[in-house]
């Protein structure tokens, strides 16, 4: 990585992006404007979306730029984030998380990989193109990137109706994924959706002495352990009526290059640090993490944690639940479902809430034999003897759902993620091998188009 390169990646990650945090907002906006900057130097003609304020609230500012191409030639939208997640715990950091520091290779910082590392990459690349001689047309590129996907990209799915001609493209490159073990190249070929609600139990009307109280009163922590229970069988698969219905199972050739690409039961306990028992008994990994919907648990919070003990019955409990989703559900009728289950079986004596879950969006998954992807895949294969892998992401980009109706382009997800990145995790890295690696994809790929 040259110097001048790597004085612009730290300028980058050094702004505070965290989106879903207001008080961050001045940092969110200074970064958009600082992205706009370093595209107008390049030719392009940029500006900031505002979206508008909701509740006395403002958000984020999406960054949307263009450079016009060749008339012969396609049109390129690129989609990234500049928000980033959270640095807590700060305590659990080895340096300040917003001071990159390069050690051993690695670029250390809240974003380096998440999605800064990763879309910055790209732009470089970008720049590499346009700036090397080129005797084939130029295609239009436009670049979209905004600051709350971190927290479910809801400006940018409000404006997206509004900026439909803006945004038309014949393809659409994601560069927020991982690459296959060993950064061999893989190609996203579908991605789950999300969506996440909250619940609340509540009993008595206040914490009540235990003594006094216990084996009378309703118990808030012990009837929220009750209720989140029967959202499963115990075989690990989803007990809720409906939940399922209309699922599109993937095709045979879908299956055989998901399980060939996927990691074992043994690689996947090694990198999570415990055997891999989640969801459905029987099922594959491959099965499991691609083309199964799941419900989670996120969080509980009930009485007391602090140090020693507190012999309390808490009045209260409340859980966060998040749901991903494959093509055939739509995050309504899924939530629907999973509040209808709900209710049926609030515990004697409590009183149950429930908020969001309605919005999100649904999974996707894209055509093998598309001209885009055998396109990438000449591509990555001139980048790795060993070829792309392909892969059913188990996570979530919820609005590349909603780009790729608004834009109408195809799109093509190719990232350089690895698991010792260690995103939405304390000492988030992104090594300089990989940093090439999606510029030198950028670079390569824009070449083609």
């Amino acid at each position: 990585m040259e110097d001048s390169v790597r004085k612009e990646y730290f300028e980058l990650l050094e702004f505070e992006s965290v989106g879903a945090d207001p008080g961050k907002l001045r940092e969110c906006s200074s970064c958009a404007v600082w992205i706009s900057k370093w595209l107008e130097k390049l030719g392009f003609t940029a500006q900031l979306l505002m979206p508008p304020v909701k509740d006395g609230k403002a958000s984020p500012p999406v960054v949307f730029a263009v450079r016009e191409g060749d008339e012969s030639a396609s049109s390129v939208l690129f989609y990234g984030h500049y928000d980033v997640q959270p640095a807590d715990p700060e305590s659990e950091w080895n340096m300040p998380p917003f001071k990159p520091v390069e050690k051993d290779g690695r670029i250390y910082c809240r974003g380096a990989q998440d999605d800064k590392g990763q879309f910055f990459a790209f732009l470089c690349g970008m720049r590499d193109w346009l700036e090397g001689e080129s005797a084939r047309p130029r295609p239009t590129v436009k670049i979209l990137i905004e600051g709350q996907e971190e927290s479910g990209s809801g400006a940018l799915t409000e404006l997206a109706p509004s900026i439909r001609r803006m945004i038309a493209a014949d393809v659409m490159l994601v560069c927020d994924t991982a690459a296959a073990a060993d950064l061999r190249p893989s190609i996203v070929a579908g991605l789950r959706g999300v969506s996440h609600f909250e619940i609340s139990l509540s009993g008595a009307g206040r914490d009540l002495h235990s003594g006094e109280y216990g084996g009378a009163a309703p118990n808030a922590a012990q009837a929220i352990c009750e209720l989140l229970s029967t959202l499963h069988a115990p075989d690990g698969s989803i007990a809720v009526e409906g939940f399922k219905d209309g699922i599109e199972p993937p095709s045979a050739a879908e299956r055989s290059l998901a399980e060939e690409f996927s990691p074992g039961e043994a690689e996947l306990a090694a990198d999570i640090g415990c055997e891999a028992a989640g969801g459905e008994r029987g099922l594959s990994v491959a099965q499991r993490l691609s083309f199964e919907p799941t419900i989670e648990i996120n969080g509980v919070h009930s009485g007391y944690g602090g140090p020693g003990s507190k012999t309390v019955i808490p009045c209260k409990a409340i859980a966060k639940i998040s749901m991903r989703l494959v093509p055939g559900q739509s995050p309504a009728r899924a939530f629907e479902c999973v509040r209808k289950h709900l209710e049926e079986r609030v515990p004697a004596g409590m009183k149950l809430e429930i908020s969001g879950g309605a919005n999100g969006a649904g999974g996707f998954r894209l055509p093998l034999d598309s001209p885009v992807f055998r396109l990438a895949k000449h591509v990555l294969d001139g980048m790795d003897a060993r070829g792309a892998a392909f892969a059913w992401d188990g996570a979530s980009i919820p609005v590349v759902s909603v780009l790729k109706d608004a834009s109408g382009a195809a799109p093509l997800i190719v990232g350089w993620g690895q698991s010792e990145d260690r995103i939405h995790s304390p000492n988030e890295s992104y090594s300089l091998a990989q940093f090439e690696k999606a510029r030198e994809w950028a670079r390569r790929m824009l070449a083609e188009l």
